[in-house]
């Protein structure tokens, strides 16, 4: 998995700076080039690791340190169906955020517009995740097994959450669907757990026999909760002064804006 897992790592730093320079860029061209560049890392990034979590499912790491296909194991049936679900969650919780950014903005057509969006990504979810079940239940019967088993409640928690999101959306109300969207998508991610548990590689290496020594571990999370203390209140506090608008704008102006005031001036 190295080579899906350094696609990702590149696709992480080419998105921020993509996003950073397009802040600073002037002219449209340019912008155009790294908003293109920030869209498709945001489109590697999700399909890597989804693709990853698909190769593991279906047996394409083999244990052991044994050295794997370095291109069909991520890129196979599952693969592809598992990182193809992994592109569209993420775009369908970017666009019910969107839509409450919109609506906060006072911007209505800009709400609509992702809603739109929205609907159209929730519903392509749900076909891929249908998929996803056929897929499977062929090549990683382990995992399938238990997720019409043990992990069906979260399973059936995200099918009842995505379509309470789904009707909230399409009828434009104002409030729940960004809650209940994001724990369709919670469930979703919590059910593979359950369903791949308690194996690290399925029926061939289980996390109790991959982990860590102990003083490895109580020292990892040691460090794990420092940097959460740390980390997390400027976060929070981020969140929540962007969140109210207290934040000053970034950047610099649009070449194309000012050609629009000029010639509205």
């Amino acid at each position: 998995m190295f080579v899906p897992l350094a696609i990702a790592a590149f696709g992480i730093v080419l998105r921020g700076a993509s996003f950073a320079f397009r802040k600073t860029v002037v002219t449209v061209r340019f912008r155009r080039v790294f908003g293109g560049l920030f869209a498709l890392s945001s489109v590697l990034v999700p399909f890597c690791f989804g693709a990853i979590a698909g190769g593991i499912a279906s047996g394409r790491v083999p244990a052991g340190g044994k050295a794997g296909d370095p291109v069909g194991s991520w890129l196979n049936r599952t693969s592809l169906v598992t990182g193809g679900l992994a592109v569209v969650l993420a775009a369908y919780l970017a666009a019910v955020y969107l839509v409450r950014d919109a609506r906060r903005a006072g911007d209505t057509d800009l709400a609509g517009y992702f809603r739109r969006r929205a609907v159209l990504s929730a519903v392509a979810a749900a076909v891929v995740a249908v998929i996803g079940f056929v897929v499977l239940s062929a090549s990683a019967p382990h995992v399938f097994d238990r997720l019409i088993s043990w992990a069906l409640p979260p399973v059936v928690l995200s099918v009842l959450s995505g379509f309470g999101a789904l009707v909230l959306l399409v009828r434009g109300a104002a409030r729940g669907a960004r809650v209940l969207a994001v724990v369709a998508v919670a469930c979703i991610i919590f059910s593979w757990g359950v369903a791949q548990w308690p194996y690290l590689l399925p029926e061939s290496v289980t996390v109790s026999a991959a982990a860590a020594p102990t003083g490895t571990l109580i020292t990892l999370l040691v460090a794990v909760g420092l940097a959460v203390l740390i980390v997390l209140p400027g976060f929070v506090l981020l969140y929540v002064l962007d969140q109210r608008r207290l934040l000053p704008e970034e950047g610099v102006e649009d070449a194309a804006d000012r050609i629009v005031d000029t010639e509205a001036g």
